[in-house]
């Protein structure tokens, strides 16, 4: 069963920035892109590095340690040596709160 949780406040990930936030037992980082928020995998299925202090440019982030890059809007592989997805999440924001569906 799913559920929203909320993960911080709002104005918590500027824009054109990424955050990542601990959700139960999942790593989830939250992207900005010109004012749309994304949730995905924070953990790069390559090599398990933090992809929220990777590069964002645009709906794409780059894993700060090998380079693999995945699409923040669906958490697809855009570019290897990654070769599973990451994980994505519905994300709202309500009452002041950004909150993620796990």
């Amino acid at each position: 069963m799913s559920e929203f949780m909320t993960v911080g406040p709002a104005n918590a990930v500027s824009d054109g920035d990424m955050k990542a936030f601990d959700v139960g037992e999942l790593k989830v980082a939250v992207a900005n892109v010109a004012g749309t928020l994304y949730a995905f995998g924070d953990i790069c299925t390559h090599r398990q590095c933090p992809l929220h202090k990777g590069e964002l440019e645009d709906t794409r982030v780059t894993c700060p340690c090998h380079g693999s890059q995945f699409d923040v809007t669906s958490g697809a592989v855009l570019s290897g040596p990654a070769e599973e997805p990451v994980g994505s999440y519905p994300i709202r924001v309500e009452d002041n709160a950004i909150q993620i569906e796990v």
